[in-house]
């Protein structure tokens, strides 16, 4: 079974995505959340699947990172799945967990990617773009912003009458 540890810094809709749908997968088992922020709706989520929480501020991240995947390591997570978590993942983790580090980015890669496109940014660049699709990128995560190799992208059209809101509504009903 491969242990998963989801990194978040949001509402957590996408790691309530996960939880649900690895619910019942012998495979995999969401084992933990590690979020950057006290506030995070995604706390509330994961402790309503009775998901382990550690919150690591992005002094730890940068200055403890060491610490951190030794924890990882101790709690024997195999995979981290990046869902909305809004920092830079350090080169020592990517070098830690190589290959075992993905990214859910809502958009289209390599279009849309980098520092600064997360969440509603990423919906106004493509609106503003008058792109004709958007959609999900799963990606392994490198040294640099979005820049990792593609796994899987899922596709939806976008709507003359599409909103950054509306898109990423869109976004999230494709299941992540």
């Amino acid at each position: 079974m491969i242990n998963a540890a989801i990194f978040a810094s949001g509402e957590g809709t996408n790691a309530e995505n996960l939880f649900n749908y690895f619910a019942n997968d012998p495979r995999i088992r969401i084992k933990l959340v590690v979020t950057n922020r006290d506030d995070a709706g995604v706390i509330a989520r994961a402790e309503k699947y009775k998901k382990n929480v550690q919150i690591v501020s992005k002094a730890a991240l940068e200055n403890y990172t060491d610490k951190l995947i030794e924890f990882l390591k101790l709690e024997k997570i195999d995979l981290i799945i990046l869902a909305g978590f809004l920092l830079k993942i350090p080169e020592a983790f990517v070098k830690a967990f190589p290959n075992r580090i993905i990214n859910i980015h809502p958009a289209l890669l390599p279009n849309y990617g980098g520092k600064g496109m997360y969440g509603i940014n990423v919906h106004r660049a493509v609106i503003a773009a008058k792109e004709k699709e958007s959609g999900i990128t799963i990606h392994y995560v490198n040294e640099e912003y979005d820049k990792g190799e593609i796994i899987i992208q899922e596709k939806i059209k976008i709507e003359e009458n599409d909103t950054p809101e509306s898109l990423a509504k869109k976004n999230t009903a494709t299941g992540i």
